[in-house]
């Protein structure tokens, strides 16, 4: 009778083993990096680039909006260039003061025009700084839809 209990008390523990022995092997996915919203992220030297996408009603016009932030103390001109639908490249710069946080989009907005996108879709920008190599973001296009990207829909030029 006890070598059948120690049988018993021996297969349930390599039973227990082998059904837990799984998260063991198996990558927990909470400790994976991800973007938690709607727009990407990146780490481009010591400028960390949050919550990058585009927002746009015809997809011809939109509001590239980042979060930049410079953690340094010394300030640093960021390069945003993407291109338009005739495939010329198209640069802007952003100065960003040294630890400091600028909230593109919102406070300041960069148009980019006749970017020839849709909503729903990804749009290269580039962003790079100084003598850091650059990243290339596939930004996700987004529309008007949701009301907390209502705001955040191009401005319309200023007729001169």
């Amino acid at each position: 009778m006890r070598a059948r209990s120690a049988a018993s008390v021996a297969l349930a523990s390599l039973v227990l083993a082998g059904t837990t022995a799984c998260t063991f092997l198996t990558p927990q996915a909470t400790l994976e990096p991800y973007d938690p919203s709607d727009g990407f992220g990146a780490t481009i030297g010591n400028l960390e680039v949050r919550n990058a996408l585009i927002v746009s009603e015809d997809g011809q016009t939109g509001n590239l909006v980042v979060v930049l932030a410079n953690g340094t103390d010394r300030s640093m001109d960021v390069k945003l260039q993407w291109e338009n639908a005739d495939g010329d490249k198209v640069d802007q710069r952003v100065h960003l003061n040294a630890d400091s946080i600028k909230n593109l989009g919102e406070d300041q907005q960069v148009v980019l025009t006749d970017i020839d996108t849709q909503p729903g879709a990804l749009f290269p920008v580039f962003i790079q700084y100084g003598s850091e190599t650059g990243k290339q973001l596939n930004v996700p296009v987004l529309d008007g839809t949701l009301p907390e990207y209502q705001g955040l829909l191009p401005e319309a030029p200023e007729a001169e």
